[in-house]
């Protein structure tokens, strides 16, 4: 079965043909600026060779349009006919609590997610113009919606209320979403597999970091707890968010930069972070390489970036009661392997033996971090969130 994974953005869009059951990837394609000029596309097919152009997408339907036409290109196309393109599945990230699994998409479904564009006012309008589009392209094809925060489903009331008036949870859903869930599922079960055991008997705290990072604690195969919350802002420190904030500072910075709704909006998302505390930029790398020519304020980001995802793991081990494993992912997880040592070290009293030259040698790809004698095993698993889209509709559309 080949099918359509589908990731839109607000300016770009992601996609990739997968033949199912096998997981084969058939091509990628990357659209960069959708509605803005300068239009980009990269096209790699199913031997990552990379095809170049450039063109203007006005929307997010001419950049699926463009999709189809280079997937059945007669050049490097991996399919002949539209026909042979069997179901789409698409990353949503917002479904509230109204799904704790993927679903195939109809018009209740459609609704539901229109309802919850308050939730995520950046991230669904575009993930629902991608559905809209190939309703319109190709009537009929089953769709499939698969969204980032039902892996997140399982927590209990008591890690994703807030501490609130509980009215405001009634009235507007106020509560720890929890973000990355397909990421953070897909690295858990793939640790299980490479450990040998049941996912289903093991503590576990995934880590994925990247300009947008989150860290979940999956207790026995399902998320306890997340840092993200109701948005993407909550938790660690990332690219541009603030992560964690004392919200009463918020509020003495509002009332002295005499800052509105949009104001505030745009210090904690677009200012802040790594961003906001180096002066530098949001890329990891630059941090780095500031640091080491001695720039004080980029090695205090790196510090306190290591120093918050030290903490959350630690609070998740306590609230697991124990730990087995710990998984590195994401853009940051995967690569940076001076942040991997800083977050490991002094690690050693919850039985974790960290192999620093391991770490030196391990850029994405499958590899432990640890001694063989270690008790708590540190992994590096780089995300697949297309393939477990792919495997969610193949599932979806046999039934």
């Amino acid at each position: 079965m080949n099918i359509i994974v589908l990731n839109c953005g607000s300016s770009s869009i992601k996609s990739q043909m997968l033949i199912m059951p096998e997981g084969r990837v058939g091509a990628k394609i990357l659209i960069d600026k959708v509605g803005l000029k300068g239009g980009n596309i990269k096209y790699y097919d199913s031997e990552g060779k990379a095809f170049h152009f450039q063109r203007e997408i006005s929307n997010h339907q001419k950049g699926i349009e463009c999709i189809l036409e280079m997937f059945t290109n007669k050049t490097h196309g991996c399919i002949s006919d539209l026909a042979e393109i069997h179901a789409v599945g698409h990353r949503v990230v917002h479904a509230g609590e109204k799904y704790s699994g993927s679903v195939i998409l109809n018009e209740d479904v459609i609704k539901a997610l229109e309802e919850c564009i308050d939730l995520a006012p950046l991230h669904n309008p575009p993930n629902l113009e991608g559905i809209y589009a190939m309703q319109k392209i190709m009537p009929g094809i089953p769709q499939v919606g698969v969204f980032d925060t039902a892996f997140h489903q399982t927590m209990k009331a008591w890690a994703y209320l807030y501490g609130i008036p509980y009215n405001l949870y009634e009235k507007y859903k106020i509560r720890r979403y929890g973000f990355h869930g397909t990421s953070h599922r897909y690295v858990a079960r793939r640790a299980a597999k490479i450990l040998g055991k049941e996912l289903g008997s093991l503590k576990m705290i995934t880590c994925h970091l990247g300009n947008g990072s989150s860290i979940a604690a999956v207790k026995n195969g399902q998320s306890i707890d997340t840092s993200m919350g109701m948005t993407p802002l909550e938790g660690l420190i990332m690219g541009t968010r603030c992560g964690d904030l004392d919200i009463g500072a918020l509020l003495h910075v509002a009332e002295k930069e005499n800052l509105s709704l949009k104001g505030i909006h745009k210090l904690v998302n677009k200012q802040s972070g790594m961003l906001g505390i180096s002066g530098v930029s949001s890329d990891m790398r630059d941090i780095e390489t500031a640091a080491e020519n001695g720039h004080q304020r980029a090695k205090i980001a790196l510090e306190m970036f290591a120093y918050r995802v030290k903490k959350y793991i630690g609070a998740y081990a306590a609230a697991m009661g124990g730990l087995d494993a710990i998984v590195f992912t994401g853009g940051i997880g995967e690569n940076d392997t001076a942040t991997r040592q800083r977050v490991m070290e002094d690690m050693e009293f919850f039985g974790i033996s960290f192999d620093r030259e391991k770490n030196q040698a391990v850029r994405s790809q499958e590899a432990f971090l640890t001694q063989q004698d270690s008790k708590v095993h540190v992994l590096v698993i780089p995300t697949n969130e297309e393939l477990v889209i792919a495997e969610d509709t193949y599932e979806l559309v046999l039934k």
